[in-house]
């Protein structure tokens, strides 16, 4: 029985570790999509006005990486948005280093 709550706690940990690893690529992977979507918009947006495609997306490019350029003038929050993702991060390497305690706890039982 007790091999059977060692298995427990590891499957429990590699959820976990699959929950954590996911959440900082999905926080990662929206802070590089937020700008192609606002492209996008813009674009569609300016061809809805009567744009032609092209001439939409030669306008739409300077003002997506002007704005970007705002974000990243503006003081501390590009080191705001990374600092939350290493949280996430350490957050959840803390969790799963918790069920390794707990998986050594379970087998000290066993003895």
């Amino acid at each position: 029985m007790k091999k059977v709550n060692v298995a427990l706690v590891r499957l429990l940990q590699f959820v976990i570790f699959v929950f954590f690893t996911f959440m900082v690529l999905a926080y990662f992977g929206a802070l590089l999509l937020v700008p192609l979507d606002a492209l996008s918009l813009l674009i569609k947006l300016l061809t809805a006005v009567g744009f032609n495609g092209v001439i939409a997306a030669l306008i739409a490019v300077p003002v997506v990486a002007y704005l970007g350029l705002i974000v990243y003038r503006t003081p501390g929050l590009v080191k705001m948005l990374l600092d939350i993702g290493m949280d996430l991060v350490n957050a959840g390497k803390s969790r799963v280093d918790e069920f390794n305690k707990l998986a050594e706890t379970v087998k000290g039982e066993q003895a």
